[in-house]
């Protein structure tokens, strides 16, 4: 079956289709698509997973046509990006 790896870091996107056995877990597709050979830093006992946005175990079964994505952690709080922008706004005064 046919099955997504989505990955993102900052000014780099990879997004793959893969040819996966049926009975195959979101673990042994990643393990499988080679993801983890160019991006040596995605930590699979840290990073977490979801298939189309929704978080999902490593042991999880995966369907035909399931995206899974890795999620790198959070750099920056969300609450303070607008505060952030805003006062370099203000700095172009």
């Amino acid at each position: 079956m046919q099955v997504g790896i989505a990955y993102s870091e900052p000014g780099q996107q990879l997004w793959l289709r893969i040819e996966v056995p049926e009975d195959s877990t979101v673990l042994t597709a990643i393990e499988q698509s080679g993801i983890l050979k160019k991006f040596p830093e995605i930590d699979m006992e840290t990073h977490q997973v979801g298939i189309f946005g929704k978080m999902a175990k490593l042991d999880g079964l995966l369907k035909p046509g399931d995206r899974v994505e890795i999620y790198r952690g959070i750099t920056a709080d969300p609450a303070t990006v607008p505060r952030r922008q805003m006062m370099e706004d203000d700095d172009d005064d």
